[in-house]
């Protein structure tokens, strides 16, 4: 009796992890398809950020964003009990580059706890963390991190009045989460925020990257990332892309002489100034917005001007 108790307990826990996407070395892969989970998880990662930076009663939440190195998302981290609990999902990690600015990602990893005692029911949450320090972020690259024992974890400031307590956050990671409606900080000491290596090949077809790949060198890219990286960027103040300078066509070669514009010239004051006229000048340097010029750009003069 005690033998067939046990085996379906056994049973029973292997079916809840493998529910909440969590793997054993002796369980062979999941059918489905590694890159399209993965993208299926950015979409979800998304619209729960967005969820997140939307809400009144987290103010906290984005002032602390614009200061954060590190956004972990999990949207959908399930908790369920029968004899012990676990409590377990997916999620993804994007970077701000220390140097530039800009968010890159994102990595792919699991989120798992186990807790002991008797409980029931179950539930699901949405899941944020931000990592405020280098070292945060750091630890996250590891292969696996225990929060609250690898790296500092608490509660993030939830509510109306959060916002004038985060002058005086010094965690490496706050976490915070919605459940049921309501959004909360939570600490989540003694989860193991672990790598997802399959997820990671499959999303830049290319197995074995590993996040510090992707976030640090920046050695791979998915454009299907794009979304979310705008969505973290807006939202924590990421740099501002500067559209590049448009490309004019080459003046033709003739035996005309040149003109370089300089700050302030138009098009009329030059083509006055080299008797001719605007649309003459136009025609010899293919420039069809006649009061598109720039610094720097040279211009082919009517021969003997």
């Amino acid at each position: 009796m005690k033998k067939n108790t046990m085996r379906k307990l056994t049973l029973l826990v292997a079916a809840f992890a493998l529910a909440f996407g969590l793997t054993f070395s002796n369980i062979p892969p999941a059918f489905a398809d590694n890159a399209t989970d993965a993208k299926q998880l950015v979409e979800k990662s998304k619209l729960t950020f967005d969820t997140f930076v939307a809400k009144k009663e987290m103010g906290a939440f984005r002032d602390l964003l614009k200061k954060a190195k590190g956004v972990f998302i999990s949207p959908q981290m399930l908790e369920g009990a029968f004899v012990f609990g676990l409590s377990g999902g997916s999620g993804v990690l994007v970077a701000r580059d220390p140097g530039t600015g800009a968010w890159n990602g994102p990595a792919f990893y699991t989120i798992g706890e186990a807790s002991f005692g008797l409980q029931a029911g179950g539930k699901a949450s949405e899941v944020v963390m931000l990592a405020m320090t280098e070292r945060g972020v750091n630890a996250l690259l590891s292969p696996s991190v225990k929060l609250g024992a690898d790296v500092g974890v608490t509660a993030g400031p939830v509510g109306a009045a959060a916002s004038a307590a985060t002058a005086n956050i010094s965690a490496d990671i706050l976490t915070f989460a919605l459940s049921k409606g309501l959004y909360a900080g939570i600490s989540l000491e003694g989860a193991v925020v672990a790598v997802r290596n399959e997820w990671n090949g499959a999303y830049y077809s290319k197995p074995g990257v590993t996040p510090t790949d992707i976030l640090i060198r920046k050695d791979v890219k998915n454009p299907e990332s794009a979304k979310l990286i705008a969505a973290v960027s807006k939202a924590a103040g990421g740099t501002k892309q500067v559209a590049a300078e448009p490309k004019k066509a080459a003046p033709p070669e003739g035996s005309g002489k040149y003109y370089e514009v300089r700050s302030g010239d138009t098009l009329l004051g030059i083509a006055k100034k080299h008797g001719t006229t605007v649309d003459e000048l136009a025609k010899l340097n293919n420039i069809k917005d006649k009061k598109n010029i720039y610094p720097g750009q040279k211009l082919v003069l009517p021969s003997g001007k």
